[in-house]
C-alpha cells in the first residue's frame, strides 16, 4: 500500500508516498498497538520465541527497504538558493517496507518469519542487523542493491526524500518455497520489487489472510481473506474516477469489482482520516477511524496490514481485523508516525507491564508519546536518575518536572549502567522492579531506559524541550545543558527534599554496612 492515511510525497518506503515504519495505538485505550515484550531472536527455528506471548506465528512475505530519517533543525535559508539549511541532523534507521510489517508483527507479540530479497550491498547488510534480533530472515537473491528511502526533516516535518538502489528480487528458492508451503498464516507486503511474483505459485497453493497490493505488482492470489489497498490504487485498478471527497460511492463500486475480479473473500479500502472501507462484494461497511488532529501518516499502510494480518492469525472475524486495523493506523500517525518508532535494534529495554499488550511499557511508547506532544505543540519534559530505591525526594523531584510541561518522559538507568555507577551491590532493586515502581506514578507519563552512563543518546532520540535534574549544583554546571541547546531545549534544576537520598535510605537500614 503506497498510500491511504494522507501520505505525502516526502516520505521514506513507499514509492509515490511517505510510506516506512508502521505503528499505532490502541483506538480504545490510546496505547500504542505495536508494543514490544521482551527480546525476540532471529536465526531460531521451529521453537517457541521470547515475547511470542501466544500469539499466532506469521509469515511476511514481501520487499524489504531500509528507511533512513536525517533530522534537524531548520532556521536559516541558504545564501546560494532558496532552500532550508537543515542543521544538526541525527540520523535514525529502521525497517521499511515489508520489513516493517514483520518488525512491527514481531513488536506485537508474533513469531515471525521473514521472506524477502536481501543481497550483499551495505544497505541490506545494515537491515540484517536491524531484523535479526527480532525475526527469522529467509533472503531470496536480489539483481542489485537494496533500496533505500532517506527523509530529510526540520523540526520533524518532511522537506525532501532522496531515493538509491533497486534491486528486485531474481527468483524464488526452495527455502522461501517450503517456508509458504508450512505457514500457518500469510502477509503479503508488496512493493512491486518481485518478491510476491517470484513466490506466486506457493502462495496460490497457500492463500494468505492479507494482501497489501502495490501498482507495479501483480494482483493477490484468489481467495486470499483481506486485500488492502488504498482509494488511489483502488481507482487506479478499476479505472474508476474518484469522487468528491467524502463520497465513498466511487470507493464502494471499486471495492465490490475488485473482489469480483480477484475472486477474494474481501476488500478493504483505506480512506486515510476517514477510515476504511470494507466489502465482502455486496454490501459495504465503513469502519470509522478515531479522530487524528495532528500527526506524521509515514508508514500508516504497512501497520494497517501487519494489525489486521495479526489478528485474522489470532482467530478474529474480518470485521474485526479491520476495526483493529483503523484504530492502529489512525493512532499511529497522531503517535509521530514511522519518526517515533524507538531503534529497531533495541530488542533489551523496558521490561513489559503485567498483564497488558503495550501502552507505557512499550519500548517505543516514549518515542511515540514525545513525536505526539511535539506534533500537538506541547512542552516534552524529561528526567533521569537510578531511582533505585524509591522515596519522598524523587516523588517531589518527579511531580515538580512534570507540572513543566506537558508529558514526562523518566529516563533510568539499566542495572549495569548503575553497577558502574554506585559499585557492587546496587541496584538493590532490579530494572523491572524500577521501572514498574515508576510507571505506577501518576506524574509519569512514560519510561525509557539506558545502558550507558549518561542518557545523551537517550536525549538526542527523544529531544525533550525540557531535561529536569535534581541536585545542588548550578545550572551552567549541567552536564547535559550544552546538548540539549542543540535542538533549542534547555536544562532545569530543581532541589531535592533536604535529607532525602537512596544512599542515606540505605545506609541507615543497612546500620552503615553495605
Amino acid at each position: 500500500m503506497t498510500g491511504g492515511w494522507g501520505q505525502g510525497p516526502a516520505g521514506a518506503s513507499g514509492e509515490d508516498a511517505t510510506g516506512g515504519s508502521r505503528g499505532g495505538r490502541n483506538g480504545r485505550t490510546g496505547r500504542p498497538a505495536d508494543g514490544a515484550r521482551g527480546k525476540v531472536r532471529g536465526g531460531v527455528r521451529g521453537g517457541t520465541r521470547e515475547g511470542g506471548r501466544g500469539r499466532a506465528p506469521l509469515l511476511v512475505v514481501g520487499d524489504a527497504l531500509l528507511d533512513r530519517d536525517l533530522a534537524g533543525l531548520a532556521e536559516r535559508l541558504a545564501p546560494d538558493a532558496p532552500v532550508p539549511v537543515v542543521a544538526d541532523c541525527g540520523q535514525r534507521l529502521r525497517p521499511g517496507g515489508a520489513a516493517l510489517a514483520a518488525y512491527l508483527a514481531a513488536r506485537d507479540g508474533h513469531d515471525v518469519t521473514l521472506v524477502t530479497g536481501l543481497g550483499d550491498d551495505p544497505a541490506s547488510r545494515e537491515l540484517r542487523r536491524l531484523l535479526e534480533p527480532w525475526l527469522t530472515l529467509i533472503p531470496l537473491p536480489l539483481s542489485g542493491p537494496l533500496s533505500e528511502k532517506t527523509r530529510v526533516l526540520a523540526q520533524d516535518r518532511p522537506v525532501v526524500r532522496l531515493d538509491r538502489g533497486d534491486g528486485r528480487v531474481v527468483e524464488a528458492t526452495d527455502a522461501a518455497c517450503e517456508a509458504v508451503r508450512r505457514a500457518p498464516a500469510v502477509l503479503v507486503s508488496d512493493y512491486g520489487r518481485g518478491a510476491a511474483d517470484a513466490l506466486r505459485g506457493a502462495l496460490a497453493e497457500h492463500p494468505p489472510l492479507v494482501w497489501d497490493p502495490h501498482p507495479r505488482g501483480g494482483p493477490p492470489v484468489r481467495g486470499t481473506r483481506l486485500v488492502s489497498p488504498s482509494e488511489q490504487e483502488t481507482y487506479g485498478l478499476t479505472e474508476a474516477r474518484a469522487g468528491r471527497e467524502g463520497d465513498l460511492r466511487q470507493a464502494a463500486q471499486g471495492a465490490a469489482a475488485l473482489v469480483r475480479r480477484w475472486q477474494v473473500a474481501a476488500v478493504a479500502v483505506t480512506l486515510g482520516a476517514r477510515g476504511a472501507l470494507l466489502s465482502y462484494g455486496e454490501h459495504p461497511l465503513l469502519v470509522p477511524a478515531p479522530t487524528v488532529h495532528s500527526g506524521d501518516p509515514c508508514g500508516a499502510g504497512d501497520r494497517f496490514a501487519a494489525t489486521a494480518a495479526g489478528l485474522l492469525a489470532d482467530g478474529a472475524l474480518v470485521g474485526e481485523a479491520v476495526e483493529g486495523a483503523v484504530a492502529a493506523a489512525s493512532g499511529f500517525v497522531g503517535a509521530g508516525g514511522a519518526g517515533a518508532l524507538p531503534a529497531a535494534e533495541a530488542a533489551e529495554g523496558l521490561p513489559p507491564a503485567d498483564g497488558d499488550f503495550g501502552g507505557a511499557g512499550d519500548q517505543g511508547y516514549p518515542y511515540a508519546l514525545a513525536a505526539r506532544v511535539r506534533a500537538a505543540h506541547g512542552t516534552v519534559v524529561a528526567a533521569g536518575g537510578c531511582f533505585d530505591l524509591l522515596h519522598a525526594g524523587h516523588v517531589g523531584l518527579l511531580q515538580a518536572a512534570r507540572r513543566l510541561g506537558d508529558c514526562l518522559v523518566v529516563c533510568v538507568n539499566s542495572d549495569a549502567s548503575v553497577r558502574r555507577r554506585k559499585g557492587e551491590g546496587r541496584p538493590v532493586n532490579p530494572l523491572a522492579d524500577r521501572v514498574r515502581v515508576l510507571r505506577a506514578l501518576g506524574c509519569v507519563d512514560a519510561v525509557a531506559v539506558f545502558d550507558e552512563d549518561t542518557p545523551e543518546r537517550l536525549l538526542t532520540e527523544l529531544r525533550p524541550h525540557i531535561w529536569v535534574k535534581g541536585g545542588d549544583y548550578a545550572g551552567a554546571e549541567l552536564p547535559e545543558a550544552t546538548l540539549l541547546e542543540k535542538w533549542g531545549g534547555q536544562a532545569v534544576l530543581l532541589p531535592y527534599l533536604d535529607g532525602r537520598s537512596s544512599t542515606a535510605l540505605l545506609t541507615r537500614v543497612t546500620g552503615g554496612a553495605r
